[in-house]
């Protein structure tokens, strides 16, 4: 890729290589074609942002475990249906659903969301959109063929600076780009890792159903320490810090590259454990050019590792970061984009490569409205899964380069590395009865 492109190739690249998914407001939506008759698996945490985020919708089914939760969404949409196993939530109103959200912990994203493509339903899925490598790549592919509206819950892909950012990137405003560098401050503060199981269970909470909870993931007692949020640690059902921010933090990457196929990965950590994450780790991917993506180094940092601050001439000060070193600037930004460049351009210097990505002040309801937009005729909503399943594989294959604790090379074709400790980790066993 050269360093810089003119602004005929930089359009005719883009015309080839992007999706458009303009702006839809909510009132255009609510004229066209009618309402969706939408359901919602998971109502609680980001699930009820995600179910009230479509309320211009007929919400016409809800599904948590938790029966609070539950019995909450229940008085924000007193007409839907409620269930507390998503199963029987297909099985009695599969006809009438026309899209769904999935907003479980990660360990249970995969089964409801393949049954949804697979009776043809609009779906809209949280970030990670799977637990595993194999899941992603097989939930990518089943909504290729289903033909229908997808989108992943990565909601700053609708952040119009950040969107902004991305076609500066990629018209050449830092010339050829060579690395881009990703820290977090999780999991910190937010919750634990580095965990060993509890020796004992304790009683469990009136209100959850835990063996819905437990879902694919095989049966244990019943700890706290595995409850609301605190699951992100534990890889029977989480996927820790990299899986909880990696695909926001590729945001960028994924607007400006379509970031996909990494060819090598590997990683170093701290205090991993077989059932839980490390407390920090750096996680490399290598990526070959193609099409839009050049070819690029990509660092992963989190539990308090940062990159060496030389590459900023100074501290690297955002607790959630994005530095990209391109040949002639670098530009040091978050998922949140309040981006500045090494050389102290500014975005406003860059008028003339040109935007290519529409751009809404409301950009949360906006990631929502674009994924209504595309159920009901319009272009792909951003996050798609042809966009966010490729960006879910490369941040699960970090996982496995932590989990294993080698380095591999990547043949996404075959899908599979060419180290079996890591090609045992790219998939999973599902208890019986949950499978799909």
């Amino acid at each position: 890729m050269k360093a810089s492109l003119s602004r005929r190739s930089f359009v005719r690249r883009t015309a080839a290589a992007t999706v458009a998914f303009p702006f839809v407001s909510r009132l255009r939506v609510l004229g066209a074609n009618g309402r969706l008759n939408l359901a919602g698996v998971g109502v609680g945490g980001k699930g009820w942002t995600d179910i009230t985020s479509v309320d211009g919708e007929n919400v016409v089914a809800l599904c948590d475990v938790d029966a609070g939760r539950l019995a909450k969404a229940g008085e924000r949409f007193p007409r839907a249906r409620k269930f507390a196993d998503w199963r029987e939530m297909f099985d009695q109103m599969a006809v009438g659903i026309d899209g769904v959200t999935v907003s479980t912990p990660d360990h249970s994203h995969f089964p409801p969301s393949m049954t949804a493509l697979k009776a043809g339903k609009h779906l809209f899925c949280q970030k990670p959109l799977t637990h595993t490598v194999w899941e992603a790549r097989h939930l990518t592919e089943a909504a290729r063929k289903a033909k229908v509206a997808t989108q992943m819950g990565n909601q700053n892909m609708a952040q119009p600076e950040l969107r902004r950012e991305a076609e500066l990137i990629r018209g050449g405003a830092v010339g050829q780009v060579k690395e881009v560098h990703l820290w977090t401050d999780r999991p910190g503060r937010w919750w634990q890792q580095g965990l060993r199981r509890p020796p004992a269970g304790a009683p469990v909470p009136k209100d959850l159903a835990y063996d819905l909870w437990l879902g694919v993931a095989s049966v244990r007692p019943y700890d706290p320490a595995w409850g609301h949020f605190a699951w992100r640690g534990w890889w029977d059902f989480g996927t820790g810090a990299l899986g909880d921010m990696g695909c926001h933090m590729m945001n960028l990457l994924a607007l400006a590259f379509e970031i996909h196929d990494p060819i090598s990965v590997e990683a170093e950590s701290a205090g991993l454990t077989e059932e839980s994450g490390p407390v920090w780790s750096v996680v490399t991917w290598h990526f070959a050019a193609s099409r839009l993506q050049p070819a690029l180094k990509v660092v992963w940092y989190d539990g308090g590792r940062r990159p060496d601050s030389s590459l900023w001439n100074g501290m690297l000060t955002p607790e959630n970061g994005v530095l990209v070193v391109g040949s002639r600037d670098s530009l040091l930004t978050n998922y949140e984009a309040t981006g500045q460049f090494l050389s102290g351009a500014r975005v406003g210097d860059f008028k003339g490569i040109p935007e290519v990505f529409a751009k809404a002040k409301n950009f949360d309801r906006c990631h929502y409205d674009e994924w209504i937009a595309a159920a009901k005729g319009g272009p792909k909503a951003g996050s798609n899964f042809e966009i966010s399943g490729p960006v879910t594989e490369a941040v699960l294959l970090g996982n496995v380069a932590i989990r294993s604790g080698v380095k591999f090379q990547w043949d996404a074709r075959a899908l599979k590395t060419d180290q079996p400790k890591a090609n045992a980790l790219l998939t999973k066993s599902y208890r019986p009865g949950f499978r799909v």
